[in-house]
């Protein structure tokens, strides 16, 4: 029986941990803080629990939805963060109660390799193991500027446990963690404005999609200085902030256009990403090579020391949880097969906005870059009655095809519900399959994800239900 070292406790590790188990291995897991990772406790889960809050909160104060009236509406701040904890406190326990339930050895502790094959935790003493696989996941990146040090300066961690909802924001970083935080503020009744150092917000999608999400954030009433970098968060009027006076509002000094910008709010959100968490692993001193901080693997997440392997957010790859999650069960398999089944050009991404977002594959962009010879395939959502009736038209289906095969090489939508329609892209890309294949699979009506086979038919033809190319 070959025996496994799990550092890290998250989505890569976890799941790592599971799957070594099922496939007969031994598994000790190292975790220093919380079961669940980033992404259960201060991640995707609290985060979307909010929103999900938030959404409900800003219909009901508009209104409701047609023909039903809906008076005297109140937010309850605290509730929402009891049944945000609440949800993420069940989620960490049936992550617990899985790992005891494959016998997995869970050690508390902070973990340090020793050698390639020794682990060493704190409190505990050293374990041996044939192979370990790191999973340490990241950790918000700091930016340093006058005034970072003030309490009215937060980051995405401390965002999702305010005591009360401030009245401004304004967020640094309009990439997936600035505008998810920026919708979520935003259906709160905050006054949000976000500071993107690029021409666009949401800088890695597809440029299409990015260009009308900010369009719509725009229209939605959300102030946004593109192109502008953060100079620094200062007291108005001299006020002395030394005594986590967290109520008084600062003045965030931007530049904009060639000219000082000054932003009056309550809280500046520190929103410019994350960066692995790789400090005080050992891993230097065991000639593990790092690059731009993430640990270097190969196609097997193998490091260059041999027998140790990096899953998850620690390797840069990909932040997101399900590819962390995936990269640990392909890690498992190679440790104890020789083989995996990773793929790393089909991994759908997903932004929690308002509308969603979600993507699979190759940008246009990327596509042109790589010279290939492709088709675009696009479906207004203002044509699909679902989408119509969810009060959320705005948004489109996007399909790219290889111009020779109708394989499907990307697909990108702005819509409702778009996160959980992507998969059938994936599946579809998987499957090496073509646009005929999806045109040709009978979507269910009244759905917003017969658009899909709308995009699919746009890309050789015409839709059926838009008016045909002149």
């Amino acid at each position: 029986m070959k025996k496994i070292i799990i550092i890290g406790g998250g989505p890569g590790g976890y799941v790592a941990a599971i799957k070594a188990a099922q496939m007969g291995a031994e598994v000790h897991l190292i975790e220093n803080i919380k079961l669940g990772g980033t992404c259960l406790n201060v991640g995707c889960i609290p985060t979307k629990a909010l929103l999900h809050t938030g959404d409900f909160y800003e219909k009901a104060k508009a209104g409701g939805i047609p023909g039903v009236a809906v008076r005297d509406v109140s937010l309850d701040w605290p509730a929402a963060q009891r049944e945000k904890d609440q949800i993420t406190n069940r989620l960490v326990n049936g992550v617990t109660g899985l790992l005891k339930a494959n016998k997995i050895q869970v050690h508390f502790g902070t973990a340090r390799l020793i050698s390639p094959n020794t682990v060493e935790v704190s409190g505990e003493g050293s374990l041996t193991a044939d192979a370990v696989i790191v999973a340490s996941g990241s950790e918000p990146v700091p930016l340093n500027f006058p005034g970072a040090d003030l309490p009215q300066v937060i980051d995405s961690t401390q965002a999702l446990s305010l005591e009360r909802v401030p009245k401004s924001m304004v967020i640094i970083g309009g990439g997936v963690i600035g505008v998810e935080f920026g919708s979520l503020y935003h259906s709160l009744g905050v006054r949000v404005t976000i500071v993107e150092m690029l021409d666009e917000v949401l800088p890695p999608l597809d440029r299409q999609v990015a260009s009308r999400m900010h369009q719509l954030l725009a229209e939605q009433g959300i102030g946004l200085y593109t192109s502008a970098r953060l100079l620094s968060v200062k007291a108005e009027n001299g006020i002395d902030l030394t005594e986590k006076a967290e109520n008084e509002t600062v003045l965030a000094e931007i530049e904009h256009g060639g000219e000082t910008v000054q932003l009056e709010c309550e809280k500046v959100l520190v929103a410019a990403g994350r960066r692995p968490r790789t400090k005080d692993l050992g891993l230097e001193a065991l000639g593990i090579q790092i690059e731009r901080g993430a640990i270097l693997t190969d196609g097997n997440f193998e490091t260059t020391a041999k027998g140790v392997f990096a899953v998850g957010d620690c390797n840069g790859q990909l932040m997101l949880a399900h590819a962390a999650s995936a990269q640990g069960e392909a890690a498992v398999e190679y440790i104890l097969t020789g083989k995996h089944h990773y793929n790393k050009n089909i991994i759908p991404s997903c932004v929690y906005a308002k509308p969603e977002i979600a993507a699979v594959g190759l940008t246009e962009e990327q596509a042109k870059r790589q010279g290939i010879d492709y088709q675009c395939g696009v479906f207004q959502l203002s044509g699909n009655g679902k989408s119509m009736i969810e009060g959320e038209s705005s948004g489109f289906i996007k399909i790219i095809a290889d111009a020779g095969l109708g394989e499907v090489i990307g697909a990108h939508m702005i819509g409702p519900r778009v996160t959980e329609m992507i998969g059938e892209l994936a599946v579809a890309m998987t499957m090496e399959g073509g646009v005929e294949e999806i045109i040709r699979t009978i979507h269910a009506h009244p759905t917003v994800s017969e658009a899909i086979s709308e995009a699919a038919q746009a890309v050789f033809g015409n839709s059926i239900h838009w008016p045909p190319k002149r």
